[in-house]
């Protein structure tokens, strides 16, 4: 029997549980069972990777930082990326990958136009570090929002101008403001600078239109949620695991 998990806090809305067992059931794969595992510490973290009791996790907010550093092993795109949201039980212990920069990847490029040069990113999270991973991939300037005290390179919310806005054409949302249960949230940016050239990107896929999707929406930008790029780094991690 394989055993598999997600790693997170809060974890009722997640969406991994669900979607992994409509997999197996769809596939007909069996001895395999997918659960969801609340970490409130990043000792019960360790705790639980130095069990090695599973095949392999998912690892979502607020872990995919810290699991870094309890991993026994970290692919070449972790150790770019800083962040890690799959684990896979190994010979050695647990190695860390990232395939969230691939599902973010894979569903943003269909929708990039010639005009979108420029991207704001919002959140300075593990999710935004693989989304900065991506546009440096893709060889488009971003800029990092963030609530917190700002780093160097980084910008705080209450100084994004209706210029920034304006100049960034990819706006992506990596916070979790907006998402279920707390669906009247949203980043507070100055959205009038958005309009019909703008691509407003939010990771949350719950619900499938957030506020901040509305707003851009609103100004005219095309928008896209999380929805896709979960299922893609969701396929990715079963690959990794049954490599």
């Amino acid at each position: 029997m394989k055993r598999f998990a997600l790693i997170g806090n809060p974890l009722t809305h997640s969406f991994s549980k669900s979607y992994f067992q409509s997999k197996f059931e769809r596939e007909g794969i069996e001895d395999v069972t997918y659960e969801n595992i609340e970490i409130t510490s990043e000792e019960e973290l360790k705790i639980l990777l130095a069990q090695k009791l599973y095949d392999g996790f998912n690892i979502t907010i607020p872990w995919k930082e810290a699991v870094l550093k309890l991993a026994d092993e970290v692919s070449d795109e972790c150790l770019a990326i800083q962040s890690a949201n799959v684990l896979k039980l190994t010979d050695v212990g647990y190695k860390a990958y990232n395939t969230d920069y691939i599902g973010f990847q894979e569903t943003l490029k269909p929708l990039l136009k010639p005009y979108h040069t420029s991207a704001l990113i919002l959140g300075s999270g593990g999710s935004s570090k693989a989304i900065a991973y991506v546009l440096q991939l893709l060889d488009i300037d971003y800029q990092i929002a963030t609530r917190e005290e700002t780093n160097e390179g980084l910008i705080n919310y209450g100084d994004i101008r209706t210029i920034d806005v304006r100049n960034a054409t990819i706006i992506i949302n990596t916070t979790p403001l907006g998402m279920s249960p707390n669906i009247n949230a949203f980043p507070a940016i100055p959205y009038e600078g958005i309009d019909k050239f703008h691509l407003a990107y939010d990771l949350i896929y719950n619900p499938a239109v957030t506020q901040f999707l509305k707003k851009a929406n609103l100004q005219g930008a095309m928008t896209k949620n999380g929805y896709d790029m979960l299922i893609r780094q969701a396929e990715e991690s079963w690959k990794i695991w049954n490599n």
